[in-house]
């Protein structure tokens, strides 16, 4: 562009020896043309800057991981003039991390016109993907002068965490909700407040769960079967408190949700309702959950992604434990991305559950022992970055 601006003041400079030498009205006109053509192209250009509106616009706010997904940049023109090229700088980013990634997109704009540009887009990595320019610049018709407009828009995406098998095993002999009211359709169990099935009798059942009234009409010995109550206390704590910025910060804050995820999944599908608690940096204060089907469970995760601040800040975990001194559990799976043994000696110490877990989300193998240390009576249990499967493949919930 500067190299333009030289040219065309060469050119000036020659209009005007031009006008010197010869006194004809020509070379007059054609002065005044080449110093007029300048400033006609800097007050058009500046008046369109005005009248023209930039944003995005995305089809739904959330994505999966590693899947891309359209993102459409619109920019209004409302003048009558026209921008032969217009230029965007185009930032994404996720949040949680400092790694900002860029490109530029070049274009046209048509008066009184909408220019539409698409560009696909994904995220290695579940959190919430910022997508903002930097700037527009846009250029009169001789590219003399650039006009910057279009700073910092923006729009958020919320990138999905995947979905991790886990083959765990589930105890069915730990304490029952005092007011349960909800049994399992699949496995019998031990509640006499919900009949699961009839049978018949066979040698070594109890006499209690002899069915007489039935028995005495069909002549034979009927036993009923008592339901699985399914609403058995059972929860899973998210620490997102990150104790380390570095690049290791949004794999260890993506190890944490799709274990949360995929731990949740796991008790879902094997009828165990449960509550994830975990700290919502909008209310700033800890959110519980009561999961009981598949789609509780993405919204809830979805809702979690959202909350979580840029710098993901997190109130500690003891905040929780000392207003919810009297915590009595059949099931305790607590998720953190650091072994910080204070938290963890008040769980092995203070936690009143069947089964106590403490999933450490670690970076190798290597620190792997270290998060599995001091702890006897906590079933301590390490993650590596992007390993849940094999690495939680022995939990017990």
């Amino acid at each position: 562009m500067i190299l333009t601006k030289i040219l065309f003041l060469i050119l000036i400079v020659i209009c005007a020896f031009f006008y010197i030498l010869y006194v004809w009205n020509f070379s007059l006109i054609l002065l005044i043309i080449f110093v007029a053509l300048p400033v006609v192209m800097f007050f058009t250009t500046l008046i369109t800057k005005h009248l023209i509106k930039a944003e995005f616009a995305v089809q739904n706010k959330t994505t999966p991981k590693n899947s891309s997904f359209p993102v459409q940049l619109c920019v209004v023109n409302k003048s009558i003039f026209p921008i032969g090229k217009a230029e965007a700088h185009i930032e994404y980013y996720n949040i949680f991390n400092n790694q900002i990634n860029e490109f530029e997109m070049l274009f046209p704009l048509q008066a009184r016109n909408t220019q539409r540009i698409n560009f696909q887009l994904s995220s290695k990595y579940c959190g919430i993907l910022k997508i903002r320019s930097a700037y527009i610049d846009i250029y009169d018709p001789l590219r003399i002068f650039r006009f910057r407009m279009g700073k910092n828009i923006c729009t958020e995406i919320a990138v999905m965490p995947e979905i991790h098998e886990v083959n765990g095993a589930i105890s069915y002999t730990d304490r029952e909700s005092e007011e349960s009211s909800v049994f399992s359709e699949n496995t019998a169990g031990d509640d006499p407040s919900e009949i699961f099935d009839l049978r018949d009798y066979i040698n070594g059942d109890k006499l209690n769960r002899i069915h007489w009234k039935l028995s005495s009409k069909k002549d034979e010995l009927i036993v009923k079967e008592y339901s699985m109550p399914v609403d058995v206390p059972c929860m899973i704590f998210l620490n997102l408190k990150c104790y380390e910025d570095s690049e290791y910060t949004l794999p260890v804050f993506d190890t944490l949700v799709e274990t949360l995820l995929s731990v949740s999944q796991f008790l879902i599908e094997n009828e165990r309702i449960h509550t994830i608690v975990y700290y919502n940096a909008e209310t700033r204060d800890f959110s519980e959950v009561s999961i009981t089907s598949p789609e509780v469970l993405a919204v809830t995760v979805r809702n979690l992604i959202l909350s979580v601040s840029d710098n993901l800040y997190c109130e500690p975990p003891e905040r929780y434990f000392q207003v919810n001194p009297n915590i009595s559990l059949s099931s305790f799976t607590f998720i953190t991305s650091v072994p910080d043994t204070t938290v963890l000696h008040y769980i092995e110490e203070n936690i009143d559950a069947d089964i106590r877990n403490a999933v450490v989300v670690v970076k190798s193998p290597k620190s792997a022992a270290e998060a599995c240390s001091g702890l006897s009576e906590l079933n301590t249990i390490p993650v590596v970055i992007g390993r849940i499967t094999s690495s939680i493949k022995d939990i017990e919930l």
